[in-house]
């Protein structure tokens, strides 16, 4: 039973097949159960999946659908009886119980797991974790989104032997609903001959259930567009109903439908769930002709009790428009069609030409095949028309028109080759002869007809007496002498080697039927002497669970193949829905050597910093959600061997020594957790290398050298990111490519951040750090007379990190080497360095604070050290120190406050990264109006980007759907802004704003505080746009007001606003002159504050 809409149900019940041998269906119940809990963990089942999962046996092998629906019905309120603490069964657990029933079917000629389990050729890129889509899946979606949602408490009962496609709000309505619906689709006159159709009134009561009716009968339930309501498997009982049909399972004969009956001796009975139960409430109905329609004393009977329980109850129907039924029968050509033909529109499941499949040569198969979960290596060429699935196979191999392969492994390919291969049935299966395994092979035509007698039927698609001329074949081989005719049919004929006395059986010994009469010759007297089994004594003797196990087992195969295609193409896809299954499924050692390889092999860092934390992925998955959060430190020594290799450049070498590591941490959960957080800095030290191929774009040239003493005074803007920030972030920024709109601004008419450096006699480096406003300003100073002062440059928490950091970035100093810093500082420039850095932000203020500072103090460096760097050096030189800096920031806040005005700056998705600058030029007296509309807010809440920063760059290597879509939204909303300030389009502008929040609550979920969104709501009537600067999660908000300086009214609107704390509103305005670099003396008062640079 299963939860319709977001309602928790108690149970999800699989009946099994009615029909099977009663010592098979304790395995099958148990691959049953397994595959119900297996959909439970890979959350197939929905976010609240059912509290209680049951496969019922049926008491006799053939029950019918009614007996079968009584039987789960009475198990399913014994367990919610149990639950509720009773000792007995009672109807009233129904009473709010919300219940599904599938009924799993009969055994299916073309797939071994029946109908339920049959393979679609689809993918569902959305689901938690990644699996082959049955039609259980198919049918479980439908029910539990489209047709239970507004259900009342109930049960549902539906078949698992159709393929159903219903539009995904099917419009049910269940005001004042009382007594039992039928579900029904429309369908043509002629689909309606070989099925059931209802015929109803005008008030969509049922009147009579007609099956395989007269031309008159069906045209009689005919509605005014000419279709027919089918009866498509599906029934609701209400819990009233419900509680009503329990209640005869006590009375005889029904009790014989149950367990219990069996257990007491009662005489089987078998009952149709819509002709013998539903049917007694249609409307057309009288108690005789429905008592007498039973077939044998014992079902009038049961008929006579079921019309006393249930007739009160109206039965009503709804017919679901656009809806679309196929029931799944024994025709071959029936089975290939559904399989290749799209579903409707209205379908949630998208067929696709390969499905979870890797096919080397995709080019090979025509549109209208179908491959589903299979590894096709080499040429293999497959005809429209046909159909392949759990298959393993090596080209060169050519397929014709309307073929169905399953089941073959790589050993059958050789058999294959130079077979004429068309119109033909080819399925591999895992048979259980008591406790001996064994692989059959099958052969049958398209055409064929299983049950059709001998002298009116095909087989291989040509009557029997021209196969049995051309291959020597007798009747006899095949059918025992007292058979009847009548009764030899294909079903009963034993064509199929399953054991031979002296050799081993393989694909050869039934392809050999297709042969010509010269080749057929050789292979005849082998077959005569194996022994044979037919369809009908097979049936029992399939092994499920085996068959699901192989079928398991190439799917992670191909998975295996899908993440180095994934990984080495470089492509937009996630990894880890897979990762998750192969955790679910006990293949995660199988993912993790994939990924290891990738890794070690892989022809760049980016690929392998992927592929890292892909095993990170893995390596969480398997904590299950204990052992702590995935962020956290990750220099524990044990990895440091790994991470020396990694930053050394030995790539293949540490990851060979990460694996061996890892099999240290996989004992608990949260050891894992840990391995994870050290995957993931090991990923950082590979992206750290791609980013630092920025280098490369860094030129220094020589200037003048400062006088001793003289201060070299770098000031810069603020800035603010407009649109298309996380795109520059690495690896998004050089992997999907990036681009942001930025513009350099002054906070209440000063540039508030800045760094000052000098020489001084001192060979000594003297660090001296400012923060806060004039009057309470922080200062930390810290002095560093040896190397092994900077040691700590890498780690950004360590005093003084950033300055000591650009020192070894700038090449002032060497970092590591022989000579010590005294005597670098005097060889080098006769003099040690004073620095000084400030900043009037708030710390978090989202306004770029610790890039832009960097590029000031990289400048000023550059420049009191007799160097001089472009603009452009600057931008790659600060992605670079911050990547030395472990900080791992983009190029959006330095190219915000380095490069003055209004700018869009773009990265391509390639290696060596490079970051170039676009002015936006914009309409005359535009900038004084941006001035006028744009105001700053100091929300008063501390932003915690790293935290952010770490989440944002794990969902980009998941490559969540969401997140790559985002990422493309980010890029074209960039470009859009930009558009909007070429034309000077403040509305434009401000609905680019907006967006952009959107996508920066996408990209980084929680960044938004109660609040900001307390303050948003309340300024969003007097704003064009508004967003949080930078990552969010706090520091400054901006926003693009209606009207021009509105700094008093918008103060006023937040001071009226509860809860918002601790605000302050700031002018802003466009720098359009950028950051200066002035020599501006010695000081006479060194601790003076340097700030005050103001825009003139």
């Amino acid at each position: 039973m299963h939860p319709p809409q977001n309602h928790q149900l108690y149970q999800l019940l699989g009946a099994t097949k009615p029909g099977t041998k009663w010592y098979h269906q304790p395995t099958r119940l148990a691959t049953i159960r397994s595959e119900l809990e297996a959909r439970r963990l890979r959350g197939a089942l929905g976010p609240r999946p059912p509290a209680l999962l049951l496969a019922v046996e049926d008491p006799w092998t053939r029950l019918g659908s009614g007996g079968a629906t009584l039987n789960a019905l009475l198990v399913a309120a014994e367990h919610l009886s149990a639950r509720a603490g009773c000792t007995v069964v009672t109807a009233d657990v129904l009473r709010n119980a919300r219940i599904l029933i599938l009924h799993m079917g009969r055994d299916f000629s073309f797939d071994d797991c029946g109908r339920a389990f049959t393979c679609l050729p689809a993918e569902e890129p959305g689901a938690p974790a990644e699996a082959l889509v049955c039609n259980l899946d198919s049918l479980l979606g439908t029910m539990t989104h489209r047709l239970c949602v507004g259900s009342p408490p109930g049960v549902w009962v539906c078949s698992t032997d159709m393929l159903l496609t219903v539009p995904s709000a099917p419009e049910i309505s269940w005001d004042s609903f009382q007594g039992v619906r039928v579900i029904a689709v429309p369908g043509s006159p002629v689909y309606a001959r070989n099925h059931g159709v209802y015929l109803t009134d005008e008030q969509g009561l049922v009147r009579d259930i007609i099956y395989k009716g007269t031309e008159a009968q069906i045209q009689q339930c005919a509605g005014p567009d000419g279709t027919v309501p089918l009866v498509c498997g599906i029934v609701f009982f209400s819990s009233d109903a419900a509680e009503q049909l329990l209640a005869t399972h006590v009375i005889p004969p029904l009790d014989a439908c149950t367990y219990m009956g069996l257990d007491s001796g009662a005489p089987p009975i078998q009952l149709s769930l819509f002709f013998d139960i539903v049917l007694c409430m249609a409307g057309g109905m009288t108690e005789e002709d429905f008592v007498k329609g039973g077939g044998d004393a014992s079902v009038r009977s049961a008929r006579s009790v079921l019309w006393t329980a249930l007739q009160g109850f109206p039965l009503t129907m709804a017919c679901i428009p656009n809806a679309s039924y196929d029931y799944m029968t024994t025709s071959a050509s029936d089975h290939i069609r559904s399989l290749t033909l799209l579903p409707g529109s209205a379908s949630h499941l998208r067929f696709c030409k390969t499905a979870h499949s890797h096919v080397d040569q995709p080019c090979l198969l025509e549109d209208g095949s179908s491959v589903t979960n299979c590894l096709l290596v080499g040429a293999v060429r497959l005809a429209a028309g046909s159909v392949i699935q759990h298959c393993h196979l090596q080209g060169p191999l050519e397929i014709g028109p309307g073929c169905l392969l399953s089941g073959l492994n790589v050993g059958s390919s050789p058999a294959l080759r130079g077979c004429p291969l068309r119109d033909i049935v080819l399925q591999g299966h895992h048979v259980r002869l008591r406790d001996l395994p064994c692989r059959v092979f099958t052969l049958t035509g398209r055409l064929d007809d299983w049950q059709s007698p001998v002298e009116e039927a095909t087989y291989l698609n040509v009557p029997w007496a021209e196969f049995f001329q051309r291959t020597g074949v007798r009747e006899g081989d095949l059918w025992d002498a007292e058979m009847p005719q009548r009764s030899r049919c294909l079903l009963s004929a034993r064509l199929f080697p399953v054991l031979h006395a002296r050799e081993s059986l393989g694909l050869e010994d039934v392809l050999w039927l297709l042969a010509p009469p010269v080749v057929a010759g050789e292979h005849l007297a082998r077959w005569r002497t194996a022994w044979r089994m037919s369809w009908q004594e097979l049936l029992p003797c399939l092994d499920t669970a085996a068959e699901l196990g192989t079928r398991q087992a190439l799917f992670f195969l191909q998975g295996q193949c899908k993440i180095r295609r994934v990984l080495l193409g470089r492509q937009d896809s996630s990894l880890l829905p897979l990762a998750r299954s192969a955790v679910h499924e006990g293949y995660h050692e199988a993912v993790l050597s994939t990924l290891d390889e990738v890794a070690s092999t892989a022809s760049d860092a980016g690929i392998a910093a992927r592929a890292l934390a892909c095993i990170a992925e893995v390596l969480g998955c398997m904590a299950k959600g204990e052992g702590g959060l995935r962020s956290g430190p990750a220099a524990n020594r044990e990895w440091g061997s790994a991470f020396g290799c990694l930053e050394r450049g030995d790539i293949a070498g540490g990851v060979q020594e990460l694996a061996a590591e890892r099999q240290k941490w996989m004992s608990r959960p949260a050891l894992l957790v840990r391995a994870a957080r050290h995957y993931e800095g090991a990923e950082q030290i590979l992206v750290r290398q791609a980013v630092m191929s920025s280098c490369q774009f860094v030129t220094v040239g020589q200037a003048e050298l400062p006088p001793l003493g003289h201060w070299v005074q770098v000031a810069c803007p603020a800035r603010l990111d407009l649109s298309g920030g996380w795109s520059d972030t690495p690896p998004i920024t050089y992997e999907h490519g990036g681009a942001v709109v930025d513009v350099a601004v002054l906070v209440d008419g000063c540039r508030p951040i800045g760094a000052r450096v000098r020489r001084i006699l001192e060979p000594e480096l003297r660090l001296v750090s400012l923060s806060g406003t004039p009057q309470s300003e922080a200062v930390a100073e810290l002095v560093c007379r040896e190397l092994e002062h900077l040691q700590d440059y890498c780690q950004p928490h360590a005093p003084g990190a950033l300055l000591k950091a650009a020192f070894i970035c700038t090449q002032v100093v060497q970092f590591p080497s022989q000579k010590p810093l005294r005597v670098q500082l005097m060889e080098n420039f006769k003099s040690g360095f004073e620095v000084h850095t400030w900043s009037k932000l708030p710390h978090g203020s989202g306004l770029g604070t610790s890039s832009i500072l960097a590029g000031a103090v990289m400048a000023s460096l550059y420049r009191a050290a007799g160097k001089a760097a472009s603009t452009e050096s600057l931008i790659h030189a600060v992605l670079h120190l911050e990547q030395r800096l472990t900080t791992g920031g983009g190029w959006q806040d330095q190219v915000g406050g380095l490069v003055p005005g209004i700018k869009i700056g773009r990265s391509k998705a390639q290696l060596p990264l490079r970051v170039e600058v676009e002015q936006i030029p914009v309409p005359d007296g535009f900038t004084q109006t941006l001035n006028d509309h744009l105001l700053l807010v100091y929300t008063g809440k501390t932003r915690l980007a790293r935290n952010l920063l770490q989440d944002v760059v794990r969902n980009w290597y998941a490559r969540l759907p969401s997140i790559v879509q985002n990422t493309d939204a980010l890029v074209s909303n960039a470009e859009e802004c930009a558009q909007a300030l070429r034309q000077g389009d403040l509305p434009l502008i401000g609905k680019c704003l907006d967006c952009y929040w959107q996508q920066k609550k996408c990209m980084a979920p929680g960044c938004e505080p109660l609040a900001v969104g307390h303050m948003m709501d309340a300024l969003r009537p007097h704003v064009h746009g508004q967003c949080l600067a930078g990552a969010g999660g706090g520091g400054f908000l901006y926003v693009l007001t209606k009207a021009p300086r509105q700094k008093e009214a918008l103060h006023q609107i937040l001071k009226n606003t509860e809860g918002l704390g601790n605000f302050s509103i700031h002018s802003i305005e466009v720098d359009t002159g950028g950051f200066s670099v002035k020599v501006v003396g010695c000081d006479t008062k060194d601790g003076a504050h340097p700030g005050e640079d103001r825009a003139v």
